[in-house]
């Protein structure tokens, strides 16, 4: 008995211990332009999420809309990279690239510019900061996106905040994994 109670413990309390969570989502439609921002905390140190989130090669990993997405080599010396989302609402999918330069001060902010030449959007900036609170990292996320793709914008920021807040939660909780497990190697 006491030894199925450990295995048990074992098994369930390290993943009960780290359970990322998005604070708070906000998403915001005006002519043509959509905004974002969301807040999430992750149990896992600083360094190792940073690292994560600036190699674009794990993206996959840890989100089921990437399909496609890698570090690049630029001509011009930046880092660049390349995503392909594929995502669907009701029985309409639609397929994204998004292909730009990352500026980064390291272990404070990562800034996503994508090229509109080779891009399906016409402007698409990110940029996540991180900060300690306590043993926790915080991260904010921010994006302004112009697609040029047509997205009702009447139910276009409702779906975007909804399938952040239905999947969302996976995909912090598979990155935070992605990090513990650099950190230990």
């Amino acid at each position: 008995m006491r030894t199925t109670l450990i295995f048990l413990l074992t098994i369930f309390v390290p993943a009960l211990a780290g359970a990322a969570e998005m604070r708070t989502v906000h998403v915001e439609h005006q002519a043509g332009r959509y905004f974002m921002q969301s807040e999430a905390v992750f149990d896992v140190g600083l360094e190792a999420l940073y690292e994560v989130f600036l190699d674009y090669d794990l993206s996959p990993e840890f989100s089921s809309w990437i399909v496609d997405a890698r570090n690049l080599e630029r001509e011009d010396g930046r880092r660049g990279y390349y995503i392909r989302n594929r995502g669907c609402v009701m029985f309409v999918c639609q397929s994204t690239v998004r292909e730009g330069y990352v500026e980064h001060e390291r272990y404070d902010r990562i800034a996503a510019i994508a090229d509109p030449e080779l891009s399906d959007f016409e402007v698409s900036n990110e940029t996540w900061t991180f900060r300690r609170e306590g043993g926790a990292t915080i991260v904010t996320y921010q994006l302004e996106m112009v697609p040029k793709f047509w997205v009702p914008p009447v139910i276009g920021p409702y779906v975007i905040k909804r399938k952040l807040r239905s999947s969302g939660g996976d995909a912090l909780d598979r990155i935070e994994e992605i990090a513990r497990q650099r950190a230990i190697d």
